[in-house]
């Protein structure tokens, strides 16, 4: 097992009425910024119980709404032009993780002195930031205990990402999860939700890493749970205990404490992905779906280790006499008809999309880097050919 440091300053609430713990966390701030999507929360009500937890606090409060589900910097632009004029020191997130990333994103641009798109660019590291505080509605990035955000750059069509793992800035200082909320979640978003939580598992799972069965054993629980709740839940979408059981498998996934055991693992499906839905705008685990089996074939081709161990581990694929080949493409198989049977996609031929620029692809998923991933070292050339399985 590698050494690693696992640092998490997020306090997190779970289950059921857990909002009113908001009025214990509001104690520190006066001037908070709700930000939020497409007005789903005032649907489910939960709007009018966090301005309901707002107002008997006596706390001033200001709003950005519509945030995008791949959110834009020109959104986040707005949110800190917000939080300066008005001198916001609480910026409350209530949605899912393009919501989140928003607030984070604002959070440090609120207090940089460069440009936020600076800021995503790495060109600057931001050790500081406005409190965040998140109310989760939709179970899939795990965005409500990490660092991480990502924001497109929709003139560059570009996605960026932002956040450490060792700095405070962009970590929530609370998160209230409360399964209730993601209850009228719709079908789509659902699959997706499932999607993007296997996906953060797998990237952590396919490593180098010697010894390392707790690392292994604990995302193969994760991976297996999803699995198992997936399909259940696509056809009982209203289950409290499938909905529970995917928000604490969502945050689990990517809070770093799977990073850490897995020293960070490969995320070629990521970038490649981030690339896909930059310039198509589809929704992140459509493209994920699409990628991931992929990014497998491509990879079990040059080294089928560690797919044998999938194949075996989470699909109970026999391996007696069968190459390591044939035991790897068995469990790639098993894994694909999964996604058929939640009504994840299977190719971007599902998107009817014309004059497709393969090369821009390929430049938009590298940035500049001459490799990618860790699993398998990914080149310029690598990435192409996992485009053209895709296209």
């Amino acid at each position: 097992m590698n050494n690693f440091i696992w640092y998490n300053p997020t306090k997190l609430y779970f289950g059921k009425g857990q909002i009113k713990k908001l009025n214990y966390e509001l104690k520190n701030y006066q001037k908070v910024l709700l930000v939020y999507g497409g007005g789903s929360i005032k649907k489910i009500s939960l709007y009018e119980d966090v301005i309901e937890i707002l107002k008997d606090n006596e706390k001033s409060f200001f709003e950005l709404s519509g945030v995008e589900p791949n959110p834009k910097i020109k959104t986040v632009r707005k949110g800190i032009e917000i939080v300066k004029t008005q001198k916001i020191d609480l910026i409350l997130a209530i949605g899912g993780g393009s919501t989140i990333d928003t607030a984070k994103a604002i959070a440090v641009g609120s207090v940089s002195q460069n440009d936020i798109l600076d800021l995503l660019k790495n060109k600057y590291i931001q050790k500081e930031g406005i409190a965040i505080g998140t109310v989760l509605t939709l179970s899939a990035t795990g965005s409500e205990m990490n660092p991480r955000c990502v924001i497109s750059d929709d003139e560059a069509k570009l996605k960026l990402g932002l956040g450490i793992w060792e700095v405070p800035a962009t970590y929530p200082k609370f998160s209230i999860c409360d399964p209730t909320y993601t209850l009228t979640v719709p079908k789509n978003q659902t699959i997706n939700g499932v999607v993007d939580i296997i996906s953060h598992t797998l990237e952590q799972y396919f490593n180098r890493n010697e010894n390392n069965i707790i690392g292994e054993r604990f995302a193969e629980t994760l991976i297996k749970t999803m699995i198992d709740i997936g399909p259940k839940l696509i056809n009982d979408l209203q289950n409290y205990q499938l909905r529970e059981t995917m928000m604490i498998c969502g945050t689990l996934a990517w809070n770093g404490l799977l990073r850490g055991l897995n020293n960070n693992g490969d995320w070629a499906s990521h970038q490649i992905e981030h690339a896909l839905s930059a310039v198509y705008d589809i929704a992140h685990g459509e493209g994920l779906a699409i990628v991931i089996p992929a990014w497998m074939e491509y990879c079990a081709e040059k080294d089928p280790s560690k797919f044998v161990v999938f194949a075996k581990n989470i699909f109970n694929i026999k391996l007696e006499n069968k190459t390591d080949q044939e035991i790897a493409f068995e469990g790639i198989k098993a894994f694909k008809m999964f996604l058929k049977k939640i009504g994840a996609p299977q190719s971007m031929k599902d998107y009817k999309i014309k004059n497709v620029n393969i090369d821009a692809l390929v430049e938009k998923t590298m940035l500049g880097r001459k490799t990618i991933g860790q699993y398998i070292l990914l080149d310029a050339n690598d990435v192409k050919k996992i485009l053209n399985i895709i296209f």
